[in-house]
């Protein structure tokens, strides 16, 4: 049964890989802005004072120029860490991205050592990337369990963010999955009843 779910959980990245990578790359620009837009409208955006962000990969939703936008505000801005000795992610604190960025050991953009992990703040907002979501809240990361991991122990609203074409009927769960409470896409935001 848990070997069918993964292989149900592979086809469906693959899937849905696909049908992101047949975007054109200016029509991912503008899906991308629009998401901004739609997100920097919301209550949840406009009241949150801590932001979790990610920095996206290529075929991700980018909602980086949020970043240097709240932080012009005065939020508060943390991004995911990985730990390579725990094989975890921490929540740091970032104040200035042209200072406080490397790139981490999976090629993604994350706050520097230097930066402190957050211990026990409570996120307004935490953006979650993932490669397909559902309408229950339910989200399909690569594959490692990490960000479920990291969710865990966070206390905040989450948030999926991903392109129209990311939503899916229904993906299969194991016990690490943890729900969502909203998802995000250049079209709607999507409110999840937990």
């Amino acid at each position: 049964m848990q070997q069918t779910i993964r292989e149900t959980k592979q086809a469906l990245r693959n899937q849905v890989r696909a049908a992101v990578a047949r975007m054109a790359p200016g029509e991912r620009v503008a899906a991308s802005i629009q998401a901004c837009a739609l997100l920097e409208a919301r209550a949840q955006w406009r009241t949150a004072q801590w932001v979790l962000f990610f920095a996206p990969l290529a075929g991700e939703l980018d909602v980086w120029p949020l970043l240097t936008a709240a932080l012009s505000v005065g939020k508060n801005v943390a991004l995911p860490r990985f730990v390579a000795k725990t094989k975890t992610y921490d929540a740091c604190q970032i104040l200035d991205p042209t200072l406080d960025l490397q790139v981490g050991q999976f090629g993604i953009r994350e706050p520097h050592s230097r930066c402190v992990p957050l211990s026990s703040i409570r996120l307004d907002l935490i953006l979650v990337p993932g490669v397909a979501f559902d309408l229950h809240g339910r989200r399909l990361g690569r594959g490692k369990g990490y960000y479920d991991q990291l969710l865990k122990g966070l206390r905040g609203t989450t948030c999926g963010v991903a392109f129209d074409q990311q939503i899916v009927s229904e993906i299969p769960v194991e016990p690490h999955d943890v729900r969502l409470d909203c998802v995000l896409t250049p079209t709607r935001w999507i409110e999840l009843g937990r």
